[in-house]
């Protein structure tokens, strides 16, 4: 396991820590079943320590695909070019580029 390796682990979860920290939208399990959640898409303004945790998931979130193209492209450099590793290196950097 190399170090890069660790801190992919630690970033996922972050990751999974901070999505279980945010606050729910919709009324629960109740409000599921009567239809109380229908309006999970009206925009409400995140106030105080939910902004604060939603800005950290999704820079945590951005951290964790950055890490997992990483990763992919320096594996497939460690163990030789294969003309299907060579194609799947070239589409991660040009994901990477349109970022």
């Amino acid at each position: 396991m190399k170090w890069y390796d660790i801190i992919f682990i630690i970033v996922a979860l972050i990751v999974i820590v901070l999505s279980l920290l945010q606050g729910g939208k919709s009324e629960g399990a109740s409000g599921a079943i009567t239809g109380g959640g229908l309006n999970v898409f009206v925009k409400t303004k995140e106030r105080g320590s939910e902004k604060v945790i939603s800005a950290l998931t999704f820079g945590c979130a951005i951290v964790f695909l950055f890490l997992a193209l990483l990763i992919m492209i320096l594996s497939q450099k460690e163990t030789g070019s294969t003309s299907d590793s060579a194609e799947t290196t070239e589409a991660a950097l040009n994901l990477l580029r349109l970022l």
